[in-house]
């Protein structure tokens, strides 16, 4: 079955900033769990997670750092699905990109032989490390607690880690998900529905934090991109092996969120990583909702839309399933309910 979706809900909102009435959301909810006998989650036979990845105002909403194109409408249809099927989703996950201005893939930590900071989306290689075209800025090595030495020798190691993998080069990103800043908070829209969600379900969701480390990018909510300094050194960063635990514990994993090409992809890329080791069948229980993601584009710089359709065609392959947030929950393949 399906719910209707809630009087309250203001589909022209969705690309807006507001404050979330929580008060009336809380009786509202009560009041439509008890007119549908919408059960706690903890009841459920089957369990669902709806992981949303980095579904805040610095990627969804018009006019923010990053705002991904397509990201308004990707919400829109991610929140009509929320309510539309909340009594077969036991929990859902949140993770939540984390930044400050001191940080590698951030301007401040660069700086050229003239003494000025990379432009945003400025792609830094191991060829422009080592010929000294950017280098460490003292003055971040010196608030990071690090030498200037030290870092300068961690940078040539890590666009060099970059290019071996496969990765995509490190990129200087306008500042965005600054930590305590309005950018970093949910879309308005959608916290609203997680929130009705927990109330009506009796269901706490969960929040993973990721991208706060300074010395490495995290498009992965389950791992940064780099976790070694040169020669091994730690540099305390680790992958987030309980998030990772805990979904494969789930029947159902459904994702969604921004951008598509980016940190929802290397998120999927390296939960399959981790189903391939443990058992591929799991990658059935995997669904990636295709339109409530898009990838990062921005017009006359770069476009990684054939980024993400190749690694969601490679998730494909894998087994996982890739669907629709207007397909009927009943007609997705291998999904049980209740």
């Amino acid at each position: 079955r399906q719910l209707a979706v809630p009087a309250y809900f203001e589909a022209a909102r969705v690309g807006e900033v507001f404050r979330v009435d929580y008060q009336g959301l809380a009786a509202q909810a009560v009041a439509d769990a008890a007119e549908h006998g919408i059960t706690m989650s903890s009841s459920d036979q089957r369990r669902t997670c709806l992981v949303v990845i980095d579904a805040q105002n610095t990627f969804c909403v018009p006019g923010f750092e990053l705002y991904v194109p397509g990201a308004v409408a990707d919400t829109e249809r991610l929140v009509r699905f929320l309510y539309r099927y909340l009594p077969y989703i036991t929990e859902i996950t949140l993770t939540l990109d984390t930044h400050m201005a001191m940080q590698i893939f951030h301007a401040q930590f660069w700086v050229g032989r003239d003494g000025a900071h990379p432009a945003p989306h400025t792609d830094i290689t191991t060829a422009d490390v080592a010929s000294g075209l950017w280098r460490v800025n003292p003055a971040v090595a010196r608030s990071l607690g690090r030498t200037t030495a030290f870092l300068e020798r961690y940078v040539q190691h890590y666009v060099q880690s970059l290019e071996q993998e496969g990765k995509f080069a490190l990129t200087i990103w306008p500042y965005h998900a600054m930590l305590g800043g309005i950018g970093h908070a949910l879309v308005a829209s959608l916290e609203e529905a997680v929130f009705y969600h927990g109330i009506a379900r009796s269901a706490r969701p969960d929040f993973a934090v990721k991208g706060s480390h300074p010395l490495t990018e995290n498009y992965s909510a389950l791992r940064p991109e780099v976790m070694v300094g040169p020669d091994g050194a730690d540099i305390g960063a680790q992958r987030n092996t309980p998030f990772l635990e805990k979904l494969l514990q789930f029947d159902h994993v459904i994702i969604a969120g921004q951008a598509k090409s980016h940190c929802v992809a290397w998120t999927v890329g390296d939960l399959l990583a981790e189903i391939q080791t443990v058992d591929p069948r799991l990658a059935r229980k995997v669904y990636l909702l295709e339109d409530c993601t898009s990838p990062v584009t921005v017009p006359g710089v770069v476009d990684f839309s054939k980024d993400a359709d190749q690694a969601f065609r490679r998730f494909a392959e894998a087994g996982m399933h890739l669907v629709r947030s207007d397909q009927p929950l009943d007609t997705w393949p291998g999904l049980k309910l209740g």
